[in-house]
């Protein structure tokens, strides 16, 4: 016997969003929405060497390949270009239904494992820009993009912690390969090393990826009321500060209204600090007569209050407010800048652990706070393409925070460098005040005064999520 395809409601409210209600996760999937939490949390986790592993393993491959240092950061410059510039272009494959969410996830995972199989079997620098930085960038970026907007799309009315929870993930997911690399990475094992990291991020991604559905267009969980949802400030404290975009924004329209090309700016700087902190913590450390170990362990610190600050500030958001708490963590990433600086030349441990934890925290809060400013401001239908712009901006300011951040290093020493990435991150901070939610010209005032009662009609759902 035929059994009948679930039935799903369209809702309008009274700014013209549409909700598509009725159909749980498991007629769509098969499983619970939280799967497509904890699957993008694991693959962030595989991926995060990348990024929060890579000043660990400069001094040995500088050792081995006889690169300089600028050489090497170059390296993790054009990585970072080809991480954050694939988000935009998968993002309109995604939206366009020419890619799934699993076929970017299991190319992805491929390209991610070529990226550490360059670097542990080739010396060449040319081989290492094309296998790790071109390549393995873009494999990182397809699983970052896609895990960001796939927990965004699953969990709309719960976006600021579970996004936070998933973004942090790729950042403490590093902190046992920090120590690995610190303590046990040499000239004569690292191909083997480096070779079982490739493998492990393969084989992670793959699987998670594998799993990966995309949920319909304007979808809303079954047993939440959208509409009440978003008129009852009383029961839901979290919309008084982050109300819900008034209307689905395309790509031109969200650029039309001023507010995502001034997150890029922003992501542009602090991005830069961002990269620049997680760098050059091990190298400074050492620099610093610290020693091998506790350059590790700042890094460590960095990596871990890096990843658990980014699902603090989701469930913060939520009730404050994701400006406001946005501001405060830029401030808080510019003032760790310069006490890193002045305990390291103090040659002050504890308060040099202090600053590395509070520069952890706030060169990674942002990120959550980005992808979820980004829904909240222009909808969740076009996440894909509108927060890829977004985040497109890391593409620049992973040149700042690496190639050119260690010729700065080399000119001006790590005081110039430090307190240049302070006073930028300030400049951040500033330009977030001025960030506003758009307002569609046809909406009406802030408060409803339409009837709360709403009618769609009742047509058959597809029998799999598009």
């Amino acid at each position: 016997m035929a059994v009948a395809s679930p039935t799903y409601q369209e809702l309008t409210d009274h700014n013209g969003r549409v909700y598509r209600v009725g159909e749980t996760p498991h007629d769509l999937m098969g499983r619970s929405r939280s799967w497509m939490v904890w699957l993008p949390w694991a693959a962030m986790f595989a991926v995060s060497i990348f990024e929060y592993g890579w000043g660990a393993v400069v001094s040995t491959l500088q050792a081995k390949n006889g690169w300089s240092l600028t050489e090497t950061f170059w390296i993790a410059s054009i990585w970072a270009v080809f991480q954050a510039g694939v988000a935009f272009p998968a993002g309109r494959l995604r939206e366009k239904n020419i890619v799934s969410a699993r076929t970017a996830m299991l190319v992805g995972a491929v390209l991610s494992g070529i990226g550490y199989f360059t670097i542990a079997t080739s010396g060449s620098l040319v081989v290492a820009f094309i296998g790790y930085s071109m390549l393995g960038g873009t494999g990182a970026g397809l699983v970052y993009a896609t895990c960001i907007n796939m927990v965004g799309k699953w969990f709309p009315e719960k976006r600021g912690a579970r996004t936070g929870f998933v973004n942090g993930g790729f950042a403490y997911g590093a902190v046992p390969f920090i120590y690995i690399f610190s303590a046990f990475l040499h000239p004569t094992n690292y191909t083997v090393i480096l070779d079982l990291v490739g493998v492990y991020m393969l084989v992670v991604v793959a699987v998670c990826g594998f799993l990966f559905r995309d949920p319909p267009k304007n979808w809303w969980p079954k047993e939440v009321d959208p509409v009440d949802w978003v008129q009852n400030t009383k029961k839901n404290k979290s919309l008084a500060k982050n109300p819900p975009a008034v209307k689905q924004y395309s790509p031109m329209e969200a650029i039309r209204s001023g507010m995502l090309p001034l997150m890029w700016v922003c992501l542009v700087i602090i991005g830069g600090v961002s990269l620049f902190g997680i760098n050059f913590q091990v190298p400074f450390a050492k620099a610093s007569h610290f020693g091998p170990f506790v350059a590790a362990s700042s890094a460590g610190v960095l990596s871990i209050v890096n990843g658990t600050g980014r699902a603090i500030v989701g469930w913060v958001s939520d009730r404050i407010g994701r400006r406001q708490t946005l501001t405060w963590v830029l401030v808080i990433a510019a003032v760790a800048q310069f006490g890193v600086l002045y305990s390291g030349n103090m040659h002050n441990l504890p308060l040099f652990l202090i600053f590395a934890f509070l520069t952890g925290f706030g060169g990674g809060a942002f990120y959550p706070l980005f992808a979820s400013l980004v829904p909240d401001y222009f909808g969740e239908n076009h996440n894909a393409t509108n927060y890829g712009l977004v985040y497109s901006a890391k593409l620049v300011g992973g040149v700042g925070g690496g190639g050119l951040a260690a010729g700065v290093v080399s000119a001006w020493g790590y005081n110039g460098a430090y307190i240049l990435a302070g006073c930028i991150a300030l400049l951040s901070a500033l330009l977030t005040l001025c960030l506003r939610q758009p307002k569609s010209p046809t909406a009406g005032p802030d408060v409803v005064t339409a009837t709360p009662s709403f009618s769609g009609s009742m047509t058959s759902a597809p029998k799999t999520a598009g």
